[in-house]
Parts: structure tokens; C-alpha cells; sequence
């Protein structure tokens, strides 16, 4: 197990460090002067355009520009936003709470809907598993702009139960403000994990081993838990995992609909500002997130199956 950890975070650290190169390069290679920025509409001078290009450090070499940059992030310091010359990390750290909390109600109503649903269908074939059907055909065919759009106008506008935009303060209200978003980013990964978890059961119920347990006469719910949940579980956290991890890019479109105070509406708002230093740091960790979701997932699958973690110690 130990060494299978070694191995997820060596991987880890190696996509992080790919990252943010390719993150690094494709901004400040891409069409446009960063200095621009702080110009704006004015036409500077050639000595203040120099000048302001030797304070950002774009006069010198791009390898050069990375490894400050690396060797900064490494310490803690994220720069500074080129628009309103707050700290980078600052910046982002008073959105990742809203997100963080809103990716969580999204994945919890993801894994109760969504394993709720699939069960159903693969032990309740016939209406019950038509009707799972039609309902995860309808959910991943609803992108989640459009989900905001109708939840917007149903339980917002119309019900008035919810807020349409923004968040209170303290928790509850946080928590009131966050439930459409959630529900929102929800829809999709819901249909998408039934699917997973019906067709995980039912390769598992037609199993021979699981038909001769039954055959023997062993209770239901024991088949159920020792031979066919048990060995649906890996496929399953994988989809969580994945679930999880796309959940973080699908709050740029969520956040930005119902006005979340997030990581999302933050890079909306620096993208079209090409606010780099906010852009870099955002990007970053969002791919953090990505493959912490995906070690998380492997772990926790080693933890259950006892041949992944001898496939780790051969790799």
C-alpha cells in the first residue's frame, strides 16, 4: 500500500510539474502582450512600455520567466492580479471556499441520486429499470447552463423558495444560496453515474459465482453485499472520481449563472480581463484537482481490492 502511495504521488507531482509548463507557455505565448493590460486603452511611450516590461520580467527569456515563476509557487507566492494588484493567492483562496462547498453538495446529491437510481434499475428490471432509463437519457442530455436557466426560473423566480443569484453570509446562508448551483452541476453526473452503477450490478448478478450462491441458498441480501456490491465498487469510485474532478470545470459555467462568489466566476472574470498571474493559478489548480480526485479514487479502490495494491507493488 505504501508503495503504491509512493507511486500515485510521484505521478502526481510529475502532472503538476507538465501542467504547469504547458500552462506557463500557452499564456504568455498566445497573441497579445501582457503589459497591455495595464495600458489599456492608452498609447505608451517606448521608455514606459520598457519600463513596465522589465518590472513584469518579460524581457527576459521564457525558460527564465518559468523558473522564477516555478520557484515563487513553490514558496507560497502566487504573484500578484496585473488589474487590481491584489495577491494571487488571496484572490483565489476568497473563492475556494464557495467552491469547495458547492463542488460537495453537488457530489453528495451525485452519489445519493445517482447510486440510488442505478441500484434501483439493476435490481428492479422491467418498469423500474425502464423508467431509471428514460429519466439518466433525459439528465445527461441537459447541459448545466441549461439546468441553471430552468431551476433559475422555476424555484427562483416563480417559488421564490431559493435565491436566483449570489450567497448570504454564514454557513445557512451559504448553504440556501448554493442548493440550485448544486443541483445544477448535479444533473448530468447523476444520469451518468446510474448508468455506471446499473451496468457494474448487473455484470456482477449475471456472474456464475453470484448465480451459485443464490442457487445454494444464501440469503439475498448477503449475495448482494459479499459478492455483487462489493465487486461493483471499483468502476463506481472510479466514475465518482472522475465525477469529482469535472465537477471543478463545470463551476465556470454554474458560477457564473447564479453569480457564486467562486473559483469559476474568478476566471471568467480574469480570462476576459487577461488577468495572467490569476489565470496561471487558477488553471493550476484545477488540474491539481483533477488528478488529487483520480490518486483519491485509486487509493480508495486498493483499499477494497486487495490485487490492486499487489499490482502496485509490482509497478
Amino acid at each position: 500500500m505504501g508503495r503504491l502511495l509512493l507511486h500515485r504521488l510521484g505521478g502526481l507531482v510529475t502532472t503538476l510539474l507538465l501542467s504547469s509548463v504547458v500552462i506557463f507557455g500557452s499564456l504568455y505565448l498566445a497573441p497579445g502582450s501582457p503589459e497591455n493590460v495595464l495600458f489599456g486603452n492608452r498609447a505608451p511611450s517606448a521608455a514606459a512600455r520598457a519600463a513596465v516590461r522589465h518590472q513584469l520580467h518579460l524581457d527576459q527569456p521564457l525558460p527564465v520567466r518559468y523558473w522564477d515563476w516555478l520557484t515563487a509557487v513553490l514558496h507560497g507566492d502566487l504573484g500578484r492580479s496585473m488589474v487590481t494588484g491584489q495577491s494571487v493567492a488571496g484572490r483565489v483562496g476568497a473563492g475556494l471556499g464557495s467552491t469547495l462547498l458547492l463542488v460537495a453538495l453537488s457530489i453528495s446529491l451525485v452519489v445519493i441520486l445517482g447510486l440510488g437510481l442505478g441500484t434501483a434499475a439493476a435490481l428492479r428490471p422491467g418498469r423500474v429499470d425502464a423508467t431509471a432509463n428514460a429519466l439518466t437519457s433525459l439528465s445527461v442530455t441537459v447541459p448545466p447552463f441549461v439546468a441553471s436557466t430552468l431551476l433559475i426560473s422555476v424555484f427562483a423566480v416563480k417559488l421564490g423558495w431559493f435565491p436566483a443569484s449570489g450567497v448570504q453570509s454564514g454557513l445557512l446562508g451559504q448553504l440556501r444560496g448554493l442548493v440550485l448551483p448544486a443541483c445544477a452541476l448535479a444533473v448530468v453526473s447523476c444520469g451518468f453515474l446510474a448508468r455506471v452503477t446499473r451496468n457494474a450490478l448487473r455484470e456482477q448478478l449475471d456472474r456464475e459465482h453470484v448465480q451459485t450462491a443464490q442457487v445454494r441458498g444464501l440469503p439475498r441480501r448477503v449475495v448482494l453485499r459479499d459478492h455483487v456490491f462489493r465487486n461493483a465498487l471499483p468502476p463506481i469510485i472510479t466514475a465518482i472520481g472522475l465525477l469529482t474532478s469535472g465537477l471543478f470545470a463545470s463551476t465556470l459555467v454554474v458560477e457564473s449563472a447564479f453569480a457564486v462568489p467562486g473559483i469559476g466566476q474568478l476566471t471568467i472574470q480574469s480570462v476576459a480581463q487577461k488577468d495572467f498571474p490569476v489565470v496561471q493559478a487558477v488553471a493550476l489548480l484545477l488540474v491539481a484537482a483533477f488528478v488529487v480526485c483520480n490518486a483519491v479514487s485509486d487509493l480508495v479502490q486498493a483499499l477494497i481490492d486487495p490485487r490492486l495494491r499487489i499490482v502496485g507493488r509490482t509497478t
